[in-house]
């Protein structure tokens, strides 16, 4: 029967798996809405970009700003703060931003679970360990060179995670892979801590990157980690059909045409491209990955590609206007991470309230 299917169907919305996932979407007027909603966050996100832009420890004329990133001047105080500074600071929140959001939105469809995202599911856990470790024993320097430890933590973390959860008679089940990698995390978490607080150099050197941070990232290091990033959010747009299908449960994905393992290794590297450059890069910030998919499913409803379109738009636009909160809340600086956790907290709280506790 099966060798009659030739060709994959149009897939249906994935079958919800909580209070929220029944939720009807707030776009209904079909594709023409979600083009348009989809238009007024990029002018969001381009807004939070400016704004990181022209927002700073010094005050800089926004006029003088924008002279300067179009002619740069090595010998010009302005010019050096706004090319050491807020430029790097602006990519770096597009980059890294987009990055956890759309590693959120994969980790919620392959594992069908509304409260997984790279955060509480220790995936950003595990690739600063694997940093921690590089720059403990190996005597690494360089994003260059610790980034691929950053992508090989998260990817191995994915991998534990899912099959921890998918091991036994219940598999798939949403409760036990959010309780695997929220135990991996804290292991993880404490490994990291102990590697840190033995090494006062090391604390030192990654205490603001392990809270989450934009300011230490110089432009290069970041741009090394953009093609990564990048190929990582190609290759879940490619696997949104398939994930569309997969959410329909694996005997029916099987039944059409579908291969589930082949679609969640490649979604586990996608993964680990995002989630273990965005870390390398920014720190493990946490609740991005989580806020921007569910923001997206409510606004579009339970289509993956479109979740995925408006979650590499939805998490920069929360970091960027968290950072610049960070920048201004107080004579100092908040790291980003701690300004998310605070952003992030309450969401979560709502979306525990909202679910049935079977789901939760």
């Amino acid at each position: 029967m099966t060798s009659s299917v030739q060709a994959t169907p149009r897939p249906v919305p994935d079958t919800p798996v909580s209070g929220a996932g029944r939720r009807p979407s707030l776009l209904r007027a079909g594709d023409g809405g979600r083009w348009a909603g989809l238009l007024v966050l990029a002018l969001l996100c381009t807004a939070a970009l400016v704004v990181s832009m022209l927002v700073g420890s010094r005050s800089v004329d926004p006029a003088a700003v924008f002279h300067f990133v179009v002619h740069p001047d090595p010998d010009d105080p302005v010019s050096q703060a706004v090319w050491f500074s807020r430029v790097p600071r602006t990519v770096l929140v597009l980059a890294a931003g987009a990055a956890f959001g759309v590693a959120g939105a994969l980790m919620q469809a392959v594992t069908r679970n509304p409260m997984a995202d790279p955060g509480i599911l220790g995936v950003n856990a595990g690739a600063s360990l694997a940093v921690v470790v590089g720059l403990a024993f190996f005597g690494l320097t360089d994003v260059s060179q610790y980034m691929w430890w950053a992508f090989a933590g998260a990817l191995l973390t994915s991998i534990l995670v899912f099959v921890i959860g998918n091991t036994g008679t219940v598999r798939g089940n949403a409760v036990r892979m959010t309780l695997s990698g929220v135990a991996l995390g804290a292991v993880l978490s404490g490994f990291t801590s102990a590697l840190m607080l033995t090494n006062s150099q090391l604390l030192e050197r990654m205490r603001g990157w392990s809270a989450g941070t934009t300011a230490s990232q110089p432009l290069e290091g970041t741009l090394q980690l953009v093609p990564f990033i990048g190929a990582g959010l190609i290759i879940a747009l490619l696997s949104s059909r398939s994930l569309d299908v997969l959410s329909l449960g694996e005997a029916s994905a099987v039944a059409m045409g579908a291969h589930p393992n082949r679609i969640r290794l490649v979604t586990l590297v996608a993964i680990a491209l995002l989630a273990g450059g965005a870390t390398a890069a920014a720190g493990p910030i946490g609740f991005l990955g989580l806020l921007a998919p569910h923001l997206a499913r409510m606004i579009v409803g339970p289509h993956q590609g479109w979740i995925l379109a408006y979650s590499v738009l939805i998490a920069p636009t929360v970091m960027g206007f968290a950072d610049v909160i960070g920048r201004v809340i107080t004579s100092g600086e908040v790291p980003v991470g701690v300004v998310t956790a605070f952003i992030g907290a309450p969401v979560l709280i709502a979306l525990v309230r909202r679910l049935r506790v079977s789901e939760v």
